[in-house]
């Protein structure tokens, strides 16, 4: 069994599958897809381990090394599966991987699954087959996010599906799996703050990724200054401020500024038209900006074999100790372990 359909637990069932199992594969929202469906569809790594441990650098380094040198193998297998490569261009230097229609690569895993039960919670774990954890982490739970991340977490935005409520800690708990560290740290993006309105297709054309062109305030006044490239610093950061709010000042000179595929301006207007406060005087724009989670970070300790307890094995947001202490490509672990947990589900 499978618990969740999204890149971790669709890759998990078509891998079981390709392999000759029967699987069930059960996904509590409407869709299959999970948080993969709204992404921007990179998958990716660091072209150097070293680099990679660098900069997560209280992950768990066996899980490290899997990651690194088994992502190649495993972009290519869904490429063999039909799913479209729309770019091998990440954008970043540093790194390399292959940009992906979320779209029609959901559609293509979902066909090699097998297809998924919708609406289908998973309330406990079976007892007499394999269990596969790939619920995606609880960044859709406030309670968890309170205890675990920030007590601001009545003002955070969910930057993901909205079904990922912490159901693989609670059942792999039961079965006697253990969390790992790091259960406070989160990957999303700071966002247009409210009033601005947008959906969950707006995720990724409104992320504000300049805070490295400009000044980071709080209500309070205190300011931040991020250091690393991924930004995931300052959105922890905005996180636990006053309502989970920052400030980006950004001087005129700096407005041409490009991230990516987009200049700063480009960023700041699309705020603007989805309604965030921003206001422009004396050659500075001000921007509101409110942190947003779109995945947690921190799981349920595995292993090499992505086994957390006998008979329950977990990928994706569930497990937890890969990229503790910074950033690293969440579609590309949930990809490769879920892949791993199926050969080691039928290992057992």
């Amino acid at each position: 069994m499978v618990a969740g359909a999204g890149m971790a637990g669709l890759a998990a069932a078509a891998r079981a599958r390709e392999l000759g199992a029967s699987v069930t594969l059960v996904e509590k929202g409407e869709r299959p897809g999970g948080s993969m469906l709204l992404s921007s569809g990179v998958v990716w790594r660091h072209r150097e381990l070293e680099r990679f441990e660098a900069e997560c650098p209280a992950g768990d380094r066996g899980l490290q090394r899997i990651l690194h040198d088994r992502l190649d193998d495993a972009l290519a297998w869904l490429e063999q599966l039909g799913a479209r490569a729309l770019s091998r261009d990440t954008g970043n230097p540093l790194t390399t991987g292959v940009r992906f229609d979320t779209a029609q690569l959901t559609e293509t895993l979902v066909r090699a699954a097998g297809g998924a039960e919708l609406s289908a919670p998973i309330e406990s774990a079976p007892a007499d087959v394999p269990l596969i954890l790939a619920t995606g982490g609880f960044h859709a739970n406030r309670d968890l996010l309170r205890e675990h991340v920030t007590p601001e977490a009545g003002s955070l935005q969910i930057r993901g599906n909205p079904w990922s409520t912490g159901d693989g800690l609670r059942i792999g708990g039961d079965r006697g799996a253990a969390t790992g560290a790091g259960l406070e740290e989160f990957y999303g993006r700071n966002m247009p703050a409210p009033p601005a309105v947008y959906g969950e297709r707006d995720f990724v054309r409104l992320a504000q990724l300049y805070a490295a062109h400009a000044t980071v305030t709080s209500a309070t006044g205190e300011t931040f200054r991020t250091s690393t490239w991924s930004e995931i610093d300052v959105v922890q950061w905005t996180a636990r401020q006053p309502d989970a709010r920052a400030r980006y000042a950004v001087a005129d000179d700096a407005l041409g500024e490009r991230v990516r595929d987009r200049t700063v301006a480009e960023m700041i207007e699309a705020a603007r038209v989805a309604g965030a406060p921003v206001d422009r005087r004396d050659g500075v724009t001000v921007v509101e900006v409110v942190a947003a989670v779109t995945t947690t970070l921190g799981g349920l300790r595995i292993d090499d074999h992505a086994q957390a307890a006998p008979g329950v094995f977990v990928a994706g947001a569930d497990a937890g100790e890969i990229f503790t202490g910074g950033y690293g490509s969440g579609l590309a672990a949930a990809l490769v372990f879920g892949r791993l947990a199926a050969e080691s589900a039928l290992a057992a």
